[in-house]
């Protein structure tokens, strides 16, 4: 007994040291619970990952493991380089930006739109190091950050409700209300109202649970074929893996693509860390994120690895608020977490048993969080109304991110100038903003 009970100090002891537990007011203990927390708030990627970039002709299975291997990797280095309790997987939003706006829209193949993933990392990585993040978030106006935010949310909510066929298309308004008596629309607006339901209440994990739940109903309605057993093997990466093409987006015309990426990236998980961290004491007196350049290396880190394994963006998920609630503090929750992924792998056959429908209501309830950005823009102040909201109206409209922030970006340098506030508007801005003009006169 003596014996267990110095093996056991032992290792909390080396877990302290590298961890600081004691430092951030934690233990062991709450660190594991933190990361378990974490893990099944955001555990749902790995159902909704398959079925997305599904629709972009990757295979699901590869697809399956490049995620659960990419989330596990990258969150382990996390809480290992970073020591902060975040966790990272591909990021929603982004998926769908990548199967259905990349591949579905602008009619680039998979392969080319893993290389735009791989690219966009790499901008990242630099800009992190060279310390461009600072220029590049000053110059950018706190509205137009907030629009893009809420617009993407939109154009999410929108993909979701299409996928679900609750909304189609009509030839006469564009737009119409889906037959929802049919089996698919019915599944979907049922899952839905379970999903809102469970997330309203604040239960934990609410949208995996509303996942299965509606993938359950669906066996009846015949829309959900499940799985003889709930365990295999992991699936093969060969399909996917180092099957990016690099050198085909490496053209000015997905200049607006990448750049999409990259700031999509950079400022969802800027936001995210100073979110979860602004609960933990991580900021520090200036009101700067401790060691925030190492988070976000990381993360930039992690989209770089999921394009060489076969899958999105990899991002800082919001939901490791979740862990954080439950006290996690270090990078102890996050190596839970990364254990977790990895072990998860050995389930692929429920994940891809998951239908489409299931997963349309996910997209939707992403969106509901994503458009509460539009909170922080000053409706009263038209300077700053009308460009974000072009900036968030267009993205849904024109079905395109970058297009929406392209108008966006340009409406803004425009009002402020012809205002004779142009003083106000940092260069970058009118540098990009005259990029964007010229790439819709000669190349769109």
């Amino acid at each position: 007994m003596k014996e267990e009970i110095s093996i056991s100090n032992g290792s909390d002891s080396q877990l302290e040291r590298m961890f600081g537990l004691t430092e951030n007011g934690t233990n062991v203990k709450t660190e594991i619970l933190a990361g378990v927390t974490t893990f099944v708030t955001m555990a749902y990627i790995l159902f909704v990952n398959p079925i997305i970039l599904g629709d972009a002709g990757m295979d699901k299975g590869a697809v399956f493991m490049a995620t659960a291997l990419a989330a596990a990797l990258t969150t382990l280095f996390m809480g290992v380089y970073a020591n902060y309790p975040f966790a990272l997987a591909p990021g929603m939003g982004l998926n769908a930006y990548f199967a259905y706006v990349m591949v579905g829209g602008a009619g680039l193949s998979w392969q080319a739109a893993l290389g735009a993933v791989f690219v966009s990392g790499i901008i990242g990585i630099i800009v992190t190091l060279t310390g461009l993040r600072e220029l590049l978030i000053k110059a950018i106006p706190m509205p137009l950050k907030h629009a893009m935010g809420a617009g993407i949310g939109m154009f999410i909510t929108f993909i979701g409700l299409t996928n679900a066929g609750i909304v189609i298309a009509s030839e006469d308004t564009f737009l119409d209300l889906g037959n929802l008596t049919e089996p698919g629309p019915l599944l979907a607006t049922i899952g839905l109202i379970i999903m809102a339901i469970l997330v309203a209440r604040g239960i934990k994990g609410g949208i995996l649970l509303g996942i299965l739940i509606t993938t359950i109903i669906g066996i009846p309605m015949g829309i959900t074929q499940f799985p003889s057993s709930p365990i295999s093997l992991p699936p093969s990466l060969a399909p996917t893996m180092f099957k990016l093409n690099i050198l085909s987006v490496l053209k000015f015309s997905l200049f607006p693509v990448i750049f999409s990426l990259f700031f999509t990236d950079m400022f969802d998980s800027i936001g995210t860390f100073v979110g979860v961290a602004s609960r933990t004491g991580m900021i520090d007196a200036e009101g700067n994120l401790k060691r925030g350049n190492k988070a976000l290396f990381v993360d930039f880190i992690g989209t770089v690895l999921g394009s060489l394994l076969g899958t999105s963006t990899i991002t800082t998920y919001v939901e490791s608020t979740a862990g954080v609630t439950e006290g996690g503090r270090t990078g102890l929750t996050s190596v839970v977490v990364a254990i977790m992924f990895a072990a998860s792998v050995i389930f692929s056959p429920i994940a891809l048993a998951v239908p489409g429908e299931a997963v349309a209501p996910a997209l939707i309830m992403v969106g509901v969080f994503m458009a509460t950005s539009l909170n922080k823009i000053d409706f009263s102040d038209f300077y700053e109304a009308f460009p974000a909201f072009l900036t968030a109206i267009m993205m849904p409209l024109s079905y395109s991110i970058s297009f929406g922030l392209a108008i966006g970006f340009v409406a803004y340098a425009a009002l402020m100038l012809l205002a004779r506030r142009g003083k106000e508007v940092h260069w970058i801005m009118y540098a990009l903003a005259v990029i964007f003009i010229l790439y819709f006169a000669f190349i769109r």
